[in-house]
């Protein structure tokens, strides 16, 4: 990827943080309009995703619902499967971000953890019927699955595991488990919840995601630590 990709790239992935869009303000005509046609893409893949199921959509079906041409789909998407991938990409994303926030010294590592739970159930959480096609989705497809395991099953465990090891310097969470398996059990923790609330819905998955973070932190800190600051 070159780098004027890359940064195109960046400015799509901050975009999608907003709602309104408000990073793109700073930003040229010509360039806004393509991350806000990026952005418009995704987000109406998404809600069809959730309304019929990803093997029922097309690629004219998501060009049809954001008012573009079919080819101006494949100028930010080589396929289909490459939107579930930029999903992975954000929570990867996120993942980095928590990292940053730990490295700075500035948060306890359980509030880094904590605001890392939350903020990765922000797409998947806007309904019930989204959550459960993003998980079956992310399964259609060999080479979307793989590429989904080493986002976020392995590079996503890395960074955790960084956090976690931060977390052990600190003495916030108990020296004698191991990284790689807290990292595991926070991923097992968010995956699982997700999974149950999207069969249910009820009550909302923020609320839901608060519960399992909860009981994931006190198992893993050290004593004293119990409750998140």
């Amino acid at each position: 990827m070159n780098k004027g990709r890359a940064s195109d790239t960046a400015v799509f992935f901050e975009a999608l943080a907003s709602e309104n869009l408000p990073h793109l303000q700073g930003m040229g005509r010509r360039q806004r309009h393509g991350a806000e046609t990026r952005v418009r893409l995704f987000r109406c893949a998404l809600q069809l995703f959730a309304e019929r199921g990803y093997p029922n959509v097309t690629v004219e079906d998501i060009t049809e619902a954001a008012d573009v041409g079919k080819g101006t789909f494949f100028n930010y998407f080589a396929s289909k499967d490459r939107l579930l991938i930029v999903m992975a990409e954000i929570q990867l994303g996120k993942v980095k971000e928590a990292l940053a926030l730990a490295e700075a010294g500035e948060l306890t590592i359980c509030s880094v953890l904590h605001r890392l739970f939350l903020r990765s159930a922000e797409e998947p959480g806007r309904s019930p019927a989204l959550a459960r096609a993003l998980l079956a989705s992310f399964l259609a497809s060999e080479d979307v699955r793989r590429l989904i395991a080493h986002n976020l099953a392995s590079e996503g465990r890395k960074l955790l595991s960084q956090i976690i090891a931060e977390g052990q310097r600190r003495r916030e969470i108990d020296s004698r488990l191991k990284k790689e398996r807290v990292a595991l059990h926070i991923q097992q923790a968010f995956m699982g919840t997700l999974l149950l609330w999207s069969l249910e819905g009820q009550p909302a998955l923020e609320a839901c995601a608060e519960e399992s973070f909860q009981h994931f932190w006190r198992a893993v800190a050290t004593s004293g630590q119990g409750q998140k600051k």
